[in-house]
């Protein structure tokens, strides 16, 4: 119970810090505002991405993004959630990138059935060089991605036997 205590608490504080950083942005820019936070690094804007990750998808016709979307966070969070209650013993360890997983999955979708795209206000650049705006929930979603793999690649390296889960 101890285990679904902590994940639990640490989806509800992602999307919250998710939710409200949206909600500042939006109370305070203008959309495509911009503010610089460190010159020549990093800026904090308002911009609204319709689609997946790097403007994947925006073409397609709204209702068909909306409802592939849905589509695609219920699998996901579906997952998520039969993982982490049949993952055992040391495995358990790979319940916290999946809570950072869901709670990005989470925070992104609600943006989606609010507003029908996802709200994006960090803006990282060297120079010219500038990597797609994104929000916490992204955040999220990618260290969660980037720690489950490398978790899973340093498991399946010092074992032979051993499951992906």
């Amino acid at each position: 119970m101890k285990k679904y205590i902590t994940l639990g608490s640490i989806v509800a504080f992602i999307v919250a810090a998710d939710q409200f950083t949206k909600f500042l942005v939006l109370a305070k820019l203008e959309l495509y505002e911009s503010v610089v936070l460190i010159g020549g690094f990093l800026n904090l804007v308002h911009v609204r991405n319709p689609g997946a990750a790097f403007g994947m998808l925006a073409n397609l016709s709204p209702s068909l993004r909306m409802a592939l979307f849905f589509i695609v966070a219920l699998l996901v969070l579906a997952f998520i959630i039969y993982l982490i209650l049949t993952v055992k013993g040391k495995d358990e360890a790979l319940c916290f990138p999946l809570a950072l997983i869901f709670a990005g999955t989470i925070g992104n979708t609600i943006d989606r059935f609010r507003f029908g795209e996802v709200i994006d206000f960090i803006d990282c650049y060297i120079g010219n060089l500038h990597w797609p705006a994104f929000n916490i929930a992204d955040s999220a979603l990618s260290l969660g991605a980037i720690w489950l793999l490398l978790a899973l690649l340093i498991k399946n390296n010092s074992s032979t036997n051993t499951k992906i889960y």
